[in-house]
């Protein structure tokens, strides 16, 4: 199993591979999305947000927010290091906080969370590329973080 420095190192060095296949996919957008997508998931959206780790304090002063997560989830289990379904888990989580936090703004000013799930729509209809292209870096970060920890597929352990 890696070590979170380990996992960042990885991270950092592919996500310019990641994005020089956006590149030719999709041209220079491609590249910027492909390749931040990939980073971000790896040091952001990481499998280990179940823990109190590197990518939990990324988060800073917003770090509370993945402590329901950390306590409904275990420590490796099948919703967090899972492929596919663990990043599924986690952008379905984040998503969820900011639909509340919308909804608790409301009055303040804040989108409705139906408005933004309207821009979401959007965005899919209008640039299905690009958001593939940051689904599939957000997912392909999360693979190697799960191949570095030995468990790419959960139901071998």
């Amino acid at each position: 199993m890696a070590t979170g420095r380990r996992h960042d190192q990885f991270t950092n060095y592919l996500a310019l591979p990641y994005g020089l296949i956006c590149l030719l996919w999709l041209g220079l957008a491609g590249f910027l999305v492909g390749s931040f997508a990939f980073w971000f998931g790896g040091r952001w959206l990481s499998p280990d947000l179940d823990t109190n780790s590197r990518p939990s304090r990324r988060w800073g002063p917003l770090a509370w927010l993945w402590t329901p997560y950390r306590k409904l989830v275990r420590h490796r289990g099948w919703l967090s290091h899972t492929p596919i379904l663990g990043s599924a888990c986690r952008l379905f989580y984040l998503a969820s906080m900011i639909a509340m936090a919308c909804w608790l703004l409301q009055p303040l000013g804040a989108p409705a969370p139906q408005h933004l799930a309207i821009k979401l729509q959007q965005c899919w209809l209008l640039q299905r590329g690009l958001c593939i292209a940051a689904l599939g870096g957000l997912e392909a970060s999360a693979w190697l973080h799960l191949i570095q920890d030995g468990d790419p597929l959960p139901w071998r352990r």
